[in-house]
């Protein structure tokens, strides 16, 4: 049976809807010289299979899974909702979204309808039960593909009238509403629930550098978690009648990394594989890109994920789009499997003849044939993954995490102070890479997850505390982790109000400090930060004045009219111990913080290393992006899993390659 396949996932999303049956053949015959075993079909043909209300068709799509099954390729199953037809948008132009400035959208894009629309849910949904019937007989539909890249926020009265219910279900009274969103605030007070305004570019809401701020940031937030709310329940609704006609296929949806709009932690609940969109630019530093995949693997610990598209070679939607230098695709390949992934696969098979995506990679080009740089270079990795079978299904474990919080980050980034350059994933990829360059495999964590068998919780910027992630947090703590915080942490509740009595709230007592004030520096401001490892770091943005209650000071600052107060620190508290940094610093003083905390460094600053395990079997990934060979020290007898050849003492890695050796 196809679902039980032993091979890594090869292939990506095929349009054939695009081409005339006498291409089939040929792209076929292609796929199989490359080593695709997984074509993701049809993602944008509603269509092409219902030309009105009565009207379907599935007798193309039927025939491109027969070939695919007769040459053995799995077909991941796209459900084709990502785009409405334009009779429906016609039939039922409710449909169609208002973006937050009150302007209705027409007929054109994709993923371009109001997520509350019952008109919508009501024609996809009966869309997906006609083709799980038409194709359930397929034994090698492998994998269902629900929509594509959600991203559809809409401000129309039919959200507006939702999102009244959606405050009625979540708060029951006026009274709660008028506490929770704290309206007695510049007279805002509501009497009914129709009083309920959405916070948009007509309402609260107002733009400074091209950033969304709002007068109430309580109101937003509801307003964003209402949002993702919905739009997950155009996933759910698709979702309900592929259970029910077809219980035994997994379920996925294309997410796209670090995306702001929605919280994927919540999302991930309802996937059974987590599948993602990578498209790194040229020169992206490699731990920018692994820590993307890091993110969407921890969604979902305990199952490897799928790396659901990523161009074969140039993107086209960026202002220049350069080419990928040969064997700049390989390595991103084997980053993405140290990383946990299981399936490697492409957007596009082959290149659109015209509109915006011609010009996007594909692993066939116009010129149509096998010989092109790209094709071979994709051929060549599709052959090396057919000797890679044992590695699908093996974990990372990390004893390194990272707390994501999606609503922190847009209560942070929503917020009317202290700095509007406070950037949460900047903040973020700095940590993470000083984590990184220690050779650590990295997990990110919320409240879902138990933090019991990680040395050290780092919590950047973690602006909104919850209650339950806090309680971990404690607990975590008192039993002897070392949990490390940072500026503008510890500041609201989930409802974006101040906990009083003095920053870091509730982590106070915890981190020994009190911080007084939060100084917003200019952004040709800088600080430093003097004393830590007897060493000067540079640091800006933030500055927290801090008194010192049980905490110990590593460091202080060294200039302002706060010179000399503390702004790095280290507290013990029950078993464990709790480091504040008060500022943003420079790199550096993360990375020797990191090596401090966490070890040694193994590789050279320019050679990755990755470790998966299937039990006790450990395979180690070495990726060197430098233009130099390096020699690299191994413990014990080792096996080249690409070339099938024993290795002790010395790993001797070329320029631009990558090794995956398994520990004998």
């Amino acid at each position: 049976m196809m679902k039980a396949k032993d091979q890594i996932w090869y292939g990506g999303d095929y349009n054939p809807d695009q081409w005339e049956e006498e291409i089939w053949d040929v792209d076929f015959d292609l796929f199989q010289k490359a080593h695709v075993n997984i074509l993701t079909l049809p993602v944008f043909s509603w269509s092409r299979i219902q030309k009105d209300e009565d009207h379907y068709d599935f007798d193309w799509l039927i025939k491109i899974i027969e070939k695919a099954k007769a040459l053995d390729i799995a077909v991941c199953l796209a459900t084709s909702t990502a785009v409405q037809p334009a009779w429906l948008s016609k039939k039922h132009p409710e449909i169609l979204p208002v973006d937050a400035y009150g302007r209705q959208r027409r007929f054109g894009g994709r993923v371009n309808f109001c997520p509350n629309s019952a008109a919508y849910k009501k024609a996809a949904k009966e869309l997906v039960r006609r083709m799980a019937i038409e194709t359930k007989a397929f034994d090698n539909i492998v994998m269902w593909h629900i929509g594509n890249e959600y991203d559809n926020y809409c401000y129309c009265d039919t959200c507006k009238t939702a999102f009244q219910s959606w405050v009625k279900e979540k708060y029951h009274t006026i009274e709660e509403v008028n506490r929770k969103w704290y309206l007695n605030f510049w007279g805002h007070q509501i009497y009914e629930f129709d009083d309920i305004e959405i916070p948009d570019f007509r309402s609260e809401n107002w733009e400074m550098a091209g950033i969304e701020r709002t007068n109430f940031q309580t109101i937003l937030l509801d307003y964003k978690r209402f949002m993702n709310d919905s739009i997950l329940s155009c996933y759910l609704n698709e979702l309900e009648v592929i259970r029910e006609i077809t219980p035994d296929i997994p379920i996925t949806t294309n997410f796209m990394g670090a995306f702001k709009p929605l919280d994927y932690f919540k999302w991930a609940k309802h996937l059974d594989v987590i599948s993602w969109d990578h498209y790194p630019g040229l020169n992206e530093p490699p731990y920018k890109s692994a820590l993307l995949h890091d993110l969407m693997r921890s969604l979902k610990k305990e199952s490897p994920f799928w790396l659901m598209e990523q161009s074969p070679s140039q993107q086209n939607w960026a202002p220049y789009n350069t080419l990928k230098r040969p064997g700049e695709l390989r390595l991103q390949s084997y980053q993405t499997m140290a990383r946990g992934a299981d399936a490697i696969m492409y957007f596009q098979m082959r290149r659109s003849l015209a509109n915006c995506e011609k010009f996007h990679g594909a692993l066939i080009d116009h010129v149509g044939n096998s010989e092109t740089r790209v094709f071979k270079e994709c051929q060549e990795i599709g052959q090396e993954l057919l000797g890679l079978k044992e590695i699908i299904g093996s974990q990372v474990k990390a004893r390194v995490a990272m707390v994501f919080d999606w609503e922190n980050w847009w209560a942070i980034e929503m917020s009317s102070g202290p700095s509007i350059a406070l950037n949460y994933m900047e903040v973020m990829t700095k940590f993470y890479e000083s984590i990184y360059v220690q050779q650590e495999m990295i997990d990110f964590i919320n409240e879902d997850d138990d933090l019991s068998g990680y040395d050290v919780i780092y919590a950047p910027l973690l602006y909104m505390v919850k209650d339950p992630l806090f309680n971990k947090i404690e607990t975590y703590v008192k039993n002897g982790g070392t949990l490390v915080l940072t500026t503008f942490s510890g500041i609201v509740d989930e409802n974006d109000h101040v906990t009083t009595k003095g920053y870091p709230g509730k982590f106070r007592e915890m981190a020994g400090i009190w911080v007084e004030e939060i100084d917003g520096l200019l952004p040709e401001m800088t600080n430093s930060i003097e004393g830590y490892k007897d060493q000067s770091y540079t640091c800006q943005l933030l500055c927290d004045i801090i008194h010192e209650e049980s905490a110990e000071v590593l460091g202080t600052y060294g200039s302002d009219f706060y010179k000399g107060k503390p702004v790095l620190t280290r507290n013990k508290w029950g078993n464990g111990m709790v480091y504040y940094i008060g500022t943003i610093p420079e790199q550096a003083l993360l990375n020797d913080l990191a090596e401090d905390l966490i070890g040694g460094k193994t590789c050279t600053p320019l050679v990755e290393k990755s470790t998966r395990y299937h039990g006790e079997t450990q395979y180690d990934f070495y990726i060197n992006y430098g233009d130099e060979k390096v020699a690299l020290a191994l413990d014990g007898e080792w096996m080249d899993l690409l070339h099938q050849e024993k290795i002790t003492e010395v790993l001797h890695l070329k320029q631009k390659d990558a090794m995956i050796m398994k520990k004998l």
